[in-house]
């Protein structure tokens, strides 16, 4: 590739920020086993509580209504009584003891009095009911008297009418507001319990959910769960997974160990092959297509040790600026091969340079083998990377045909290869699925589009490094 053929680009045909969804969607941030748990304790507990009032309000209000009542008409009675049958003397004295004493006031009924029924809530209703049914039906029951708050109770002495008048804390509000602390205090310590449980169950899940992720990223000795908890079912999930975790990890070491293998004995054989061609095949033409076999070979054995990679791996920051120079070099040149870039200076990524360098060589490899114009010949590639946030957005294209839309999710598998005009009998299938796999082991996300303009987009987001 000439120097000519690889330039910036000013007017980039789709911005970075219109990547596919799969870039940009963030998944679903659910309820947490936690909250949900302590939400289901919590509702029951509520319900409870709910059901605890209702049976006391049934238990207590209606026996404490009708001892109330009783006292009431009993002490109406006793004060009528020892009115009736003391003289005028002693009914005067009579009067100032039981105010006195017992906080009774006995008052003449005036037919201006203007007064309030006592009938605020279910209790002081009840209260007025049984008294009228005691002492007749002409009682009055009233809670103020010409503006003057209290318990006043309306009777008749030998038809005079009177007001009793005495403290209405006799039937006030049941035990004050000591039953509300108490029922807070239930309350909190219940939402405390129900938080303790809830707890309880979440936590072996969590620790379960932690350990299956350091399976998923290959990392099989941190994955170990504890095989001696109380819990029975807890126990057997977890032996279970230890043992499954135990099995991955030696499935992983033979599959290295098989690969190493094979990647040995296949190469001996070949590197010999090519030599006895070199010597001993006469023919050129036959001697070039025999060698190109032979590297076709190798190249193949390369993509599946390149894919059978281990997940696991420790980032580290890269220069992006430089691995995208390396592999648009190791491209080599081509005067049909036109390379457009528009790259942020200093771009620096978490991940691995040797991945990230095969990552761009496929993916220039894919584009410069499928992404050529059919009517001139030419294949254009542009790429672009600009740094957003904490993640640096990439986007390589091409300027070919494309492929159907039904196919983009099936590009990234391993074998699969795209319709006609995206096919070449020499590939493996393996590139771009070889590109996924990396892009996730460096904690990125990969995904194929086509472009409005035409060709396929490749939208890669990394991880940018702090520093």
């Amino acid at each position: 590739m000439d120097s000519e053929s690889r330039v910036p680009f000013e007017t980039e045909p789709t911005a970075l920020e219109t990547a596919p969804a799969p870039l940009e969607v963030r998944p679903t941030r659910g309820v947490s086993l936690f909250w949900r748990t302590f939400f289901f304790l919590t509702l029951l507990l509520t319900g409870c509580i709910i059901a605890w009032l209702q049976t006391f309000r049934a238990l207590e209000y209606e026996p404490r209504a009708l001892q109330s009542a009783q006292q009431l008409a009993s002490l109406v009675n006793l004060s009528r009584a020892a009115l009736i049958h003391s003289d005028s003397i002693a009914r005067v004295s009579l009067i100032k003891t039981l105010a006195s004493e017992e906080g009774l006031r006995i008052a003449p009924r005036e037919p201006n009095d203007t007064f309030q029924l006592y009938d605020t809530d279910l209790l002081s209703r009840n209260v007025a009911g049984q008294l009228k049914a005691r002492l007749g039906p002409d009682t009055v029951v009233a809670r103020e008297v010409n503006h003057q708050a209290g318990l006043w109770i309306g009777f008749s002495i030998d038809g005079d009418p009177y007001w009793l008048l005495t403290d209405p804390s006799r039937i006030g509000p049941v035990a004050g507001t000591t039953w509300l602390i108490w029922l807070g205090t239930a309350a909190l310590l219940s939402l405390a319990g129900a938080a303790l449980i809830a707890r309880l169950i979440n936590r072996p899940l969590k620790k379960l959910s932690f350990a299956a992720s350091r399976v998923r990223e290959g990392d099989f000795n941190a994955s170990q769960l504890n095989e001696t908890v109380a819990t029975s079912e807890i126990r057997e999930v977890n032996i279970g997974f230890n043992r499954m975790a135990q099995r991955l990890s030696k499935i992983e070491q033979d599959r290295a160990l098989m690969l190493a293998g094979i990647s040995h004995d296949l190469r001996t054989p070949l590197a010999r092959l090519r030599l006895e061609t070199e010597m001993s095949v006469a023919d050129p033409m036959a001697r070039e297509h025999m060698s190109a076999d032979i590297e076709q070979v190798n190249a193949i054995i390369d993509k599946f040790l390149d894919y059978a990679r281990p997940d696991h791996m420790k980032p580290e920051e890269v220069n992006l600026n430089e691995v995208i120079e390396t592999a648009l070099f190791a491209l080599g040149d081509d005067p049909k091969t036109v390379i457009k870039t528009r790259i942020e200076p200093a771009l620096f990524v978490l991940g691995d340079p040797v991945e990230l360098q095969r990552v761009f060589s496929n993916l220039l490899e894919n584009a410069s083998r499928y992404g050529r114009d059919p009517d001139s010949g030419v294949v254009q590639i542009d790429i672009a990377a600009k740094a957003k946030d904490d993640s640096v957005l990439v986007k390589l294209r091409d300027h070919g045909r494309g492929v159907r839309p039904e196919m983009l999710e099936q590009l990234t598998q391993p074998f699969f290869r795209g319709d006609a005009a995206r096919s070449d009998a020499t590939g493996t299938g393996l590139g771009l699925a070889i590109v996924e796999r990396a892009i996730t082991r460096m904690g990125g996300r990969f995904a194929l589009a086509n472009s409005s303009t035409g060709g396929l987009a490749a939208h890669m987001k990394l991880r940018r490094s702090p520093g």
